[in-house]
């Protein structure tokens, strides 16, 4: 007999009747239905900004995040009430549900509480959006089939493909993007519709993990034409991003699917799409050392320039310019080695409480300036006398530290930890194709963050990654024993 809350019909309790077959169909496709809403967001102010030639207001895209965090939300509650989410990944879940925790306290105790809950404008990356990232989190733990893993991997592939679309526009039409020059130097870079080239380079480093080793493992030749094609836009786009994230992403996504390929023993005719992808990067590069691109003809490394005067100080009036008493825009290692040393000067002075969420370039500014009463908060830290700040570190062990504090820093890591383990111990468990894909996928990930930072467009999809691996799905033989059980009564 169905169950029902309440005597109520059958019909308005679905959810308790659901099978976990239903449930894993349904979670999987809103996850990936909702892992592209902030990009998909996106859309609408690129467009509108560029047609208009005005600044574009990212807060549509943090809407996009809402939209898909609830989605997440539901899921993550339903998979909850079904006690989908038990004893096999209680601990990761619990320590992310403790990171979030934490970030109540940091909030309390950070600069202003509306951006710590909300975010920075332009970023969007308060206590809400963490929130958020633990439903996509949960509700990937709480899978139950092998097929809605398969949706995941799909999901994480489609993102790549929106971002590289539009990416293709910004590089060849210098449309749709706020990164066509960078400080007077035409170079058309892409940035998607993740906000910037730094982001982007890291969304499609996941992706082309996931096309990769989908492309070696899949037995559809249609899924592994699309694979191929994906593994080979990715590659070539994440080279206009100009980024030692795209440099490194890309040797990352190759050596993790190398290896993900002899695990799972992948005919050795497929491993060419490793070589492709490289050779698609390789053509990339060979363009704009043709004059093809912009208004150069060499290939070089534009961090410093696209993460802190075109994101930081242009796009998302974060922070002030650059001092150039003190860094050199233009040496990729001196910028990173920078953001990272002044990082840690914060966590000294802030170990236990952080900056408050988002809110990293307020421990930097200058606080004996005068400050005129009418003027926005973007306002002044534009200002010269904010000249050196900074509101992002590419490290998101530190980030995490600095805003949020060492004991969100824990929670963090533990959350990791937690993860990875249990993918290696889904892939000792069942050895399929799906469980080593979002296991890699997880790992690059966890990888990335320590050259990478957080953001509303890719959050959503590492989180749904690094829950996904740690779902607690049952193997082939269990599956028949249930299937033998259920019978029986």
């Amino acid at each position: 007999m169905a169950k029902t809350l309440f005597n109520s019909s059958e019909k308005s309790n679905f959810i308790l009747n659901m099978t976990e077959e239903q449930y894993s169909k349904l979670a999987s496709r809103g996850l990936a239905l909702a892992m592209m809403m902030a990009p998909l967001f996106t859309i609408a102010p690129e467009i509108y900004a560029n047609e208009v030639n005005i600044k574009a207001s990212y807060a549509f895209t943090a809407g996009g995040l809402v939209t898909g965090g609830v989605i997440a939300m539901i899921i993550a509650i339903i998979g909850m009430m079904k006690k989908y989410i038990s004893k096999w990944n209680a601990f990761p879940v619990c320590a992310m549900a403790a990171m979030v925790l934490w970030g109540v306290v940091s909030l309390v105790n950070g600069v202003d509480l509306n951006i710590s809950f909300y975010g920075y404008p332009e970023r969007g990356e308060g206590l809400l959006a963490i929130i958020f990232y633990l439903c996509f989190f949960s509700a990937a733990a709480s899978l139950k089939r092998e097929t809605a893993l398969k949706t995941i991997v799909d999901g994480i592939v489609g993102a790549g493909i929106i971002n590289s679309a539009v990416s293709l526009i910004q590089v060849f039409a210098g449309k749709l993007s706020h990164y066509t020059n960078a400080m007077g130097i035409k170079i058309n870079a892409a940035s998607g519709l993740s906000m910037s080239p730094l982001f982007l380079a890291m969304v499609l480093t996941l992706s082309l993990t996931a096309a990769l080793i989908g492309f070696m493992t899949s037995e559809s030749k249609v899924r592994r034409t699309v694979f191929i094609c994906s593994a080979l836009l990715f590659s070539f786009v994440m080279m206009f991003t100009y980024s030692l994230i795209g440099i490194c992403g890309l040797a990352i996504a190759v050596i993790i699917s190398a290896i993900a390929a002899i695990k799972l023993k992948a005919p050795k005719k497929r491993l060419v799409c490793l070589p492709a992808s490289l050779a698609a990067a390789g053509a990339a590069i060979a363009l704009v050392f043709g004059g093809v691109i912009g208004d150069i003809n060499s290939y070089r490394l534009y961090d410093g320039r696209l993460l802190w005067w075109c994101d930081s100080y242009m796009r998302a009036s974060a922070s002030g310019n650059y001092d150039p008493e003190t860094v050199d825009i233009d040496d990729t290692f001196e910028v990173y080695s920078y953001l990272n040393i002044k990082s840690l000067d914060i966590i000294e002075n802030n170990a236990l409480y952080g900056t408050g969420p988002d809110q990293l370039a307020f421990s930097l500014i200058n606080t004996f300036a005068e400050v005129d009463p009418d003027m926005s908060i973007p306002e002044f830290m534009v200002s010269d006398v904010n000249r050196g700040t900074f509101d992002k570190v590419y490290n998101e062990y530190l980030y995490t530290a600095a805003t949020r504090g060492i004991p969100s820093l824990i929670a963090f890591v533990l959350t990791l930890i937690g993860a990875v383990a249990l993918g290696i111990k889904s892939i000792r468990k069942r050895k399929t194709a799906e469980a080593v894909t979002v296991f890699a996928i997880a790992v690059t990930g966890v990888l990335v963050f320590f050259i990478g930072c957080s953001s509303i467009t890719f959050a959503p999809v590492f989180w749904t990654a690094a829950g996904a691996a740690c779902a607690g799905i049952a193997s082939e033989k269990e599956t028949k024993a249930q299937k033998k059980q259920n019978n029986k009564k």
